[in-house]
């Protein structure tokens, strides 16, 4: 029977202000999380935003004629959205009730 696979750890050290402590820690009891995790998911989750943010979009000519045309193509018109704009929120139900 193959082994499991083991997995690295790595330390990380962080120097952080009481306040910011106390707010991570709120944080991810709210989450029901340890602070090692939630900080380990935040700090994974906004280096993938940033990583994404640079990422190189490569394609061929052809490609890049159809992406420009689909972005400078006329607006087409969704009935759905339409209705679904024009429908009162649920929210705005009650308030709509009290004014008549």
């Amino acid at each position: 029977m193959a082994g499991a696979a083991t997995q690295k750890v790595h330390p990380l050290s962080m120097r952080l202000p009481e306040a910011d402590i106390a707010m991570i820690d709120r944080a991810a009891s709210l989450r029901g999380r340890s602070r090692t995790d939630f900080v380990r998911d935040a700090a994974v989750r906004a280096a993938e935003d940033v990583l994404m943010e640079n990422a190189l979009i490569r394609m061929n000519p052809d490609g890049f004629e159809a992406f420009v045309l689909a972005l400078t193509a006329p607006p087409v018109v969704v009935p759905e959205i339409i209705a679904l704009a024009q429908r009162t929120a649920p929210w705005e139900k009650d308030s709509a009730k009290d004014q008549s």
